[in-house]
């Protein structure tokens, strides 16, 4: 039997577990305010998505520090609390 993948982002397929932490960014000065999530995997890497744009990756880094300074700096600001892979 052949499986279909149904997920709209592969990226963000939670059984494939490649990503340890996600959590939700959002430009409050829109409104409704704009969202971008951050994806952390277990490298250290971090990679930022535009769930309006088909979940495409918009910035990637090496920590989770340049991430946060990139969304800071476009005056993102992080919803309280961050899903870890490992809760699910």
């Amino acid at each position: 039997m052949q499986k279909t993948d149904i997920m709209s982002s592969p990226a963000l397929d939670p059984a494939k577990r490649d990503w340890s932490f996600i959590e939700v960014w959002i430009d409050p000065m829109l409104s409704p305010p704009y969202v971008l999530l951050l994806l952390g995997d277990r490298s250290g890497n971090c990679r930022i998505h535009d769930p309006a744009e088909s979940y495409k990756v918009v910035f990637t880094s090496a920590t989770y520090d340049e991430a946060q300074t990139w969304l800071l700096e476009d005056e993102y600001e992080p919803i309280e609390g961050r899903l870890s892979a490992l809760e699910l």
